[in-house]
């Protein structure tokens, strides 16, 4: 029982020791295989690609690592090397072609069996490989095309050279390709002795001259165009220029109307204000000038009253003193007088009837004067009032210029009153001195009569 058991566990022991080792070997042997490559094993008698991993034996098997990602290829042509379009004109370009191996055991073992593994792998000897095709079908294509379709069209000469060249390329596949430059090769890098550049040089002489001449027509047409629309703006903001000063010019003389209409209003209405208040004054001044020229009257009249008054008084003084003196020498010489007592009484009577006319003279002589001067006043006054009238009259057909006479007429109607008034007062003098003198004159008559009686 025990040998049994102990044979078992040694079974066990070994199976467990050669399975561990299988695992070990298998894991030292088994190689995986990196995203964007494949796995050749190249056995006794077959060929086995993995993408994954696969179990590789040494001596048995044959392992190689292939690159099957994207590669790009640059073909680049320029100058004299330009690709020839179907007018023969030359472009420099250059174009990137992405080719890969197809992700399957076929064509993997193709592109091995073709170029191998490293080469497969390098990009410089994939290049190399399809230069000369990528370059046939380019110039393939190039030539179908002119020039200005080659630029204009660059969808579709990509699509033709991608036709031309298809998609299967002995195991691998043309993904895509791209136009990365494009242009015109310059005159001056062509060559003038190969027919297909001179016919080129001729071309693009041509299209640059048509294209000088349309772009120089172009330019003058641009400038006549902009020419007539400056014209055309320049004429339109003159009118609008013109409009515009024309109504700023109505609007001012609209505003200058206004004002002078406001002004003339506001003249006129001052003017009426000025003029009533002219009236006004001057009816206050004529009121005043009456009032003070019958104060003044009165008053002359109170004086000249006032003096006959104190004339009469002093002749009354005169003629009591004088009575006294008579008396005071009637008394001394009454003896001497009493024969004449009856001439002397006769005498003073006539004297007396004399002073009374002369009076009553001087009274007249007054009154005259008074009534001249009245005349005088009222004359002066009704003349005053007249050319107040008339200047009224004037002043509402010409104000400041009526204004004026009328303070004109107004003046010389003062003065004229004033004058008439120096006249009168002239007059009453001369009248109050005619009848001093005769007053004197009656003393000096009576004083003569009664100097023979005594």
């Amino acid at each position: 029982m025990d040998a049994i058991s102990l044979g078992v566990g040694v079974l066990i022991a070994v199976v467990l020791l050669i399975v561990i080792t299988i695992a070990f070997v298998i894991t030292r042997l088994f190689r995986k295989v990196e995203q964007g490559k494949a796995l050749i094993i190249s056995k006794t008698k077959k060929v086995d690609v993995t993408f994954t991993g696969a179990v590789v034996l040494p001596v048995l098997h044959k392992a190689e690592t292939m690159d099957i990602s994207v590669k790009k290829i640059e073909i680049h042509r320029a100058g004299r090397e330009g690709l020839i379009c179907q007018d023969n004109i030359r472009a420099d370009i250059q174009i990137t072609f992405f080719v890969r191996v197809n992700k399957t055991v076929e064509d993997v073992i193709k592109v091995a069996q073709s170029i191998g593994t490293e080469r497969a792998s390098d990009r410089a000897a994939i290049q190399e490989f399809f230069a000369a095709k990528f370059s046939e079908a380019l110039k393939t294509v190039g030539k179908q095309l002119d020039f200005v379709d080659l630029y204009t069209k660059r969808e579709e000469f990509r699509d033709r050279i991608i036709q031309v060249i298809g998609t299967d390329l002995n195991g691998y596949h043309l993904d895509d390709a791209a136009i990365d430059f494009l242009e015109q090769t310059p005159m001056s890098q062509l060559d003038g002795s190969n027919i297909l550049d001179a016919q080129g040089i001729r071309k693009i002489t041509e299209l640059t001259a048509i294209e000088h001449v349309r772009t120089n027509e172009f330019q003058r047409t641009e400038q006549k165009e902009i020419t007539r629309q400056d014209v055309d703006a320049r004429e339109t903001i003159l009118e609008l220029e013109r409009r515009q000063a024309e109504a700023e010019i109505k609007q001012r003389r609209e505003v200058e109307t206004l004002r002078a209409r406001e002004e003339a209003a506001t003249a006129r209405v001052q003017e009426e204000e000025r003029l009533g208040a002219q009236t006004a004054f001057i009816k206050t001044e004529e009121q005043l000038g009456i009032q003070r020229e019958n104060q003044a009257r009165e008053i002359a009249v109170a004086q000249k009253n006032r003096e006959r008054v104190i004339a009469v008084e002093s002749e009354r003084i005169e003629k009591d003193r004088m009575l006294e003196v008579i008396g005071r020498e009637r008394e001394t010489e009454l003896n001497r007088i009493a024969a004449t007592k009856e001439v002397e009484a006769e005498r003073r009577e006539v004297a007396d009837v004399i002073r009374e006319r002369i009076a009553v003279d001087r009274t007249v002589a007054e009154q005259e004067e008074s009534i001249l001067t009245l005349r005088a006043v009222e004359d002066a006054e009704r003349a005053r009032k007249s050319v107040i009238i008339a200047a009224e009259a004037e002043a509402q057909e010409k104000l400041v210029k009526d204004i004026k006479a009328a303070e004109a007429a107004e003046a010389a109607s003062t003065h004229l009153a004033a004058e008439q008034l120096t006249l009168a007062e002239a007059r009453l003098k001369t009248a109050d001195l005619d009848a001093q003198a005769k007053l004197r004159l009656a003393e000096g008559v009576q004083a003569e009569s009664a100097a023979p009686g005594l």
